[in-house]
């Protein structure tokens, strides 16, 4: 559980403007959710980082849905994890990316969906994300070429960040 909090805390201390739009006060809220989880007070992890979510900050949706993921401070719900990495990895963050790819690979809370799987995970290995790259491979062997090639289009067809 310690693995999530550390990664996290180091993101923000060694990234610190990696999220242009957190104020000083939303790196605060958002070490205090990461004290707290330390501490084992997933609730309270949650109350600090739900209003960072709710506003946007991809930092805090990974964070609130690795919580209903794990069913840490509220009740386990792999449908509302998806929902949130599905939002931070819309803003581009490389665990979410890689955590929903894994999800939509296994139907996990989420309708199976290999071609969308293949797209996220593909995303995430971009950013340096080894596993993300080696679930990606993992999964291109067990999909038709048809879907991979529709997977291929639609990276070729996202923006750029």
């Amino acid at each position: 559980m310690k693995t999530l909090a550390a990664f996290l805390l180091a993101a923000i201390l060694v990234f610190p403007s990696a999220n242009p739009t957190l104020a000083a006060g939303a790196d605060a809220a958002f070490a205090e959710g990461l004290r707290a989880y330390d501490a084992g007070d997933y609730t309270g992890a949650f109350n600090r980082w739900r209003p960072l979510a709710e506003s946007g900050d991809a930092e805090a949706e990974t964070a609130l849905a690795e919580l209903y993921f794990q069913g840490l401070g509220v009740r386990r719900d792999a449908a509302e994890a998806a929902r949130w990495y599905r939002r931070a990895a819309e803003r581009g963050h490389g665990v979410a990316q890689m955590n929903l790819g894994d999800m939509l690979a296994r139907g996990q809370g989420i309708k199976r969906d290999p071609v969308r799987a293949y797209f996220w995970l593909e995303l995430a290995a971009r950013q340096g994300k080894a596993w993300a790259a080696r679930r990606r491979d993992e999964l291109a062997n067990t999909m038709t070429a048809s879907a991979r090639a529709q997977a291929l289009k639609l990276i070729k067809a996202r923006p750029p960040r």
